[in-house]
């Protein structure tokens, strides 16, 4: 087979699935985008009304305080599930029975539902049984004992740890894939340099696996922007918009009030917002690649 037909073969074997991606990605962003130059009920004619949508958008405060919580979420996202499975994957990517339970330990919860996740944690953060507090008191902290979803001070910060604590599995198996992956001979190379311990992690392996990790900043990023369930199942936005996401504010101004014209503009600027903090996270750790 010469490479022409190579080519062909592999576009022809992948054109069903590209196919049925843009049908089921590519088209509802556009018609999304399409419906946010409109007011539109879900049902009957919509009416076309330009950017107003838009400006509604930017002029509304509860937008901003969306944009704000999902700038923490992305945040903790980044700085807390990538390093947190980085440093849990260099100590657990050999293969001896304690590492593979403490690995499908820690994965565990990307196996249970949202519901379950966010259930959990409420019983967890609850003012009176939750266990978060008994154990404050126990250990005679009793004036740090928090309304830890109740105060909206404090509530988007709450929701913190059950979302790291949620996905940090994933980037544990991706960075063990990764560092299982970088050749041997490479290792045989660095011990007979001298290089051990942090110096061939820094200076070998993380370079080595830095793809990688580009790769799951971007699902970082583009999973807290949409972040939705666990916030509504815990919170659903309250107190007073405090924990308000993107997407939660999508959700509430869209199907409550009936306005599919406007959430669509919302869920288009969702997208824009996504495209911007991908790509400048791109930018940024290809500079550091380079280096």
């Amino acid at each position: 087979m010469n490479l022409r037909s190579h080519r062909n073969f592999i576009v022809l074997a992948l054109l069903p699935a590209l196919l049925i991606y843009a049908l089921f990605v590519f088209v509802p962003v556009i018609w999304s985008a399409y419906y946010g130059f409109f007011n539109w009920s879900g049902i009957g004619e919509a009416k076309f009304i330009g950017i107003k949508n838009y400006i509604e958008i930017m002029q509304d405060p509860v937008f901003w305080r969306s944009l704000k919580n999902n700038f923490i979420f992305v945040l903790a996202a980044v700085f807390g599930q990538v390093p947190i499975a980085l440093v849990l994957a260099v100590l657990l990517h050999k293969s001896n029975m304690l590492q593979r339970f403490l690995r499908s330990a820690i994965f565990l919860p990307m196996v249970l539902s949202t519901v379950v996740i966010g259930m959990i944690w409420q019983y967890i953060y609850h003012p009176q049984i939750g266990i978060l507090n008994f154990l404050l008191e126990s250990l005679g902290l009793e004036s740090w004992k928090l309304q830890w979803l109740s105060d909206n001070k404090i509530a988007i910060y709450s929701l913190l740890p059950p979302l790291i604590w949620s996905f940090v599995g994933l980037y544990l198996i991706i960075f063990i894939s990764a560092l299982q992956n970088i050749p041997g001979e490479v290792h045989d190379a660095a011990k007979i340099d001298g290089a051990s311990g942090l110096r061939k992690l820094v200076s070998i392996s993380i370079p080595m696996i830095w793809g990688t990790i580009q790769v799951a900043i971007i699902l970082c990023i583009s999973g807290s922007l949409k972040s939705f369930d666990l916030v509504y199942i815990m919170t659903k936005g309250g107190p007073a918009h405090a924990t308000e996401l993107l997407a939660t504010y999508m959700y509430n101004s869209t199907f409550t009030s009936y306005r599919y014209g406007f959430g669509s503009a919302i869920s288009t600027t969702i997208v824009v917002i996504s495209l911007l903090l991908i790509g400048t996270s791109q930018w940024l750790t290809s500079r550091r690649g380079k280096k």
